[in-house]
């Protein structure tokens, strides 16, 4: 989620979005929710999707919009569940996706969606990144099919290495980048903005715990 997401998709043409985007962008601005997915993050959302045969899951659903360019982008057959921990955010949600019965909105702590895995494509937004106090960051290695991919966003973009966060080397993004069952790269979306995409080993060994480097 991005603090100005919903706002950030005034600019685009309405015709570059995909109706059900469209649809999940007016439910959120009729409940004042801000802090939808950027477009730029949306449009990897809906390429990823695509290469997604089984089944995709996100957490922190919000009010649908990085749902629904996941849904609009996604094959047929193919189930998405996304977790949502604020009640009233979840209905909202559900009701956007109520005619797309591929399509399942939970409410809860993000590790429901453990109960639904393993992924095709994981979007982790609301929960185990490991950004938060608190938040430990989800396994991929339990939660992937092998080849499966891991999303991480909301990055400042890495200008040197080690990334820095608050001059102090980023430990989430340094978790994903060296985390031993995944492939991870950097993709810089914006001036502003990067996001993670990691790919699942085919013989992924547990991963790491926190780098102190």
């Amino acid at each position: 989620m991005s603090l100005s997401g919903t706002d950030a998709h005034a600019a685009a043409d309405p015709a570059t979005l995909p109706p059900l985007v469209r649809r999940a962008l007016a439910s959120a601005r009729r409940h004042g929710f801000a802090q939808a997915c950027r477009p730029e993050q949306g449009r990897l959302l809906h390429v990823l999707a695509g290469g997604a045969r089984g089944r995709i899951g996100e957490t922190g659903t919000g009010c649908g919009v990085g749902l629904a360019w996941l849904a609009s982008g996604a094959r047929e057959g193919v189930r998405l569940v996304s977790v949502e921990r604020d009640a009233g955010r979840a209905r909202v949600a559900a009701e956007v996706f109520a005619d797309r019965p591929e399509v399942e909105v939970i409410h809860g702590d993000w590790r429901r969606i453990e109960e639904h895995g393993p992924y095709d494509l994981l979007v982790l937004d609301g929960g185990g990144t490991g950004k938060m106090p608190g938040d430990d960051p989800a396994d991929p290695a339990r939660l992937l099919a092998p080849g499966g991919t891991v999303v991480v966003d909301d990055f400042t973009p890495a200008t040197g290495w080690p990334p820095l966060h608050e001059g102090a080397p980023d430990r989430a993004r340094l978790h994903w980048l060296r985390h031993v069952a995944l492939h991870t790269v950097e993709l810089r979306l914006a001036e502003d903005l990067a996001t993670l995409v990691g790919t699942r080993r085919r013989l992924a060994p547990t991963g790491p715990s926190w780098s102190s480097e």
